[in-house]
């Protein structure tokens, strides 16, 4: 809907017109009146859609907060079988949840210059550029966003989903999980990450966090599921 036709529903949606002011002609019905003011209201919040959540430390906060993002964690633990507060904790852990977020910059010239990103990671998911490929040619989605949460949470239960097949890791396990999400499938097989005790502090910090999703959600999930969509405006 184009900003033309959003000042003519917001005319028709006028309880009483303005003095003096054209009127634009306003037919409509009851059902398009009622989409249309959900238009508006789409249009309008479209900006704060990519915030990260006011309180990023609760899974049930965050489902409060964007219902959205409810429904895109539930669909991607239904089609790949990846509990939700894995790729949730993973993802508190690279991103905070911000849309765009990017590594550090490559400095070189005495570190005076920067030179690029450290890796090609964007995004919530921080998804690297090949590996994003392989995820949208394998799922054959060519039109999929790394600054989309749907898209994002689904890439990343195709990612644990690709883990257990390939290393036997438990979709469950959040710490080994994600020291194939950060080293690679190869580089998990061979143990890269035994020379980076930095690591090893950060995933076990992934595996609280996922625990302590996991035990939120277990106060909220009924309720979050008894609302559905129109429940979240009763």
């Amino acid at each position: 809907m184009n900003s033309s036709n959003l000042r003519v529903l917001f005319g028709c949606l006028q309880d009483k017109p303005k003095v003096n002011q054209a009127q634009p002609s306003c037919r409509l019905s009851p059902f398009v009146k009622k989409t249309g003011a959900l238009a508006i209201v789409g249009f309008l919040t479209l900006g704060c859609a990519n915030t990260p959540p006011r309180n990023i430390d609760n899974i049930c906060d965050i489902f409060y907060e964007k219902s959205d993002w409810f429904d895109s964690a539930i669909d991607m633990s239904e089609k790949w079988g990846v509990p939700v507060h894995v790729p949730m904790a993973m993802m508190y852990q690279e991103s905070s949840f911000k849309a765009k977020a990017r590594p550090g910059k490559k400095y070189v010239f005495f570190g005076l210059v920067p030179w690029g990103r450290l890796s090609s990671a964007y995004g919530y998911s921080q998804a690297k550029t090949p590996t994003w490929d392989d995820y949208k040619r394998e799922t054959k989605q060519s039109w999929v966003s790394r600054t989309d949460f749907d898209d994002a949470i689904d890439f990343m239960g195709w990612f644990i989903t690709k883990t257990n097949k390939i290393n036997g890791v438990s979709k469950w396990d959040a710490e080994l999980q994600y020291l194939n999400y950060h080293e690679g499938w190869t580089g998990y097989r061979r143990g890269s990450y035994h020379k980076k005790p930095w690591l090893k502090v950060v995933a076990k910090k992934v595996k609280t966090r996922s625990l302590r999703f996991a035990k939120q959600y277990k106060t909220c999930e009924e309720d979050l599921n008894s609302k559905g969509f129109w429940g979240l405006f009763g």
